[in-house]
């Protein structure tokens, strides 16, 4: 994948597969330490010791639809290239945790790429799930989260189209003032 809110909306995806109804995404970026890391935790169906010990093998999937699971071992690839490294937790019927760290300034770390995008369809395609985004730098930090949104909107859908352009605009505008 060219970016890594590709690998976030792959990652967010295996939650909605899991039924979770709640997802957070953390993005921190440290140039001082050097660390660029992303943090996404479900509360899904989890996943049991067995899965979880084959989960960073691109040939095993618990989808039926393929023979092969490249998102997690892309990401782990990636994170690897690049100075970090990729561990996952998850206990079944609590939910999974992510965490993936790089080196911020290695050449070799994919861009992060449309992070309002990505996060703006998830909330459409998923209207019922409450996701926060939460997004950290030296300038500042960002706060997204649906419950507040939805409180706002009251009987207004956060798919409707006016509302996921508006979503989208205000998730950048914000990231620009603390990127």
């Amino acid at each position: 994948m060219k970016d890594l809110s590709l690998h976030i909306m792959d990652i967010i995806q295996n939650s909605v597969t899991a039924e979770a109804s709640n997802v957070e995404l953390e993005i921190r970026e440290d140039l001082e330490k050097d660390i660029y890391s992303i943090f996404i935790k479900d509360d899904g169906c989890g996943m049991s010791e067995e899965v979880l010990s084959k989960v960073l093998d691109p040939f095993f999937t618990t989808r039926t639809t393929r023979k092969v699971g490249l998102g997690l071992s892309l990401l782990k690839q990636s994170a690897e290239q690049a100075g970090g490294k990729l561990e996952i937790h998850s206990k079944e019927g609590i939910g999974t945790e992510l965490n993936v760290q790089f080196s911020h300034k290695n050449i070799d770390r994919p861009v992060t790429g449309d992070i309002a995008g990505v996060m703006v369809l998830l909330v459409s395609a998923n209207p019922n799930m409450d996701f926060t985004y939460k997004h950290c730098t030296v300038k500042g930090e960002y706060l997204f989260d649906t419950k507040e949104v939805k409180e706002v909107l009251e009987d207004v859908s956060v798919s409707d189209p006016h509302i996921i352009q508006y979503l989208k605009e205000l998730i950048n505008e914000n990231l620009n003032t603390i990127i």
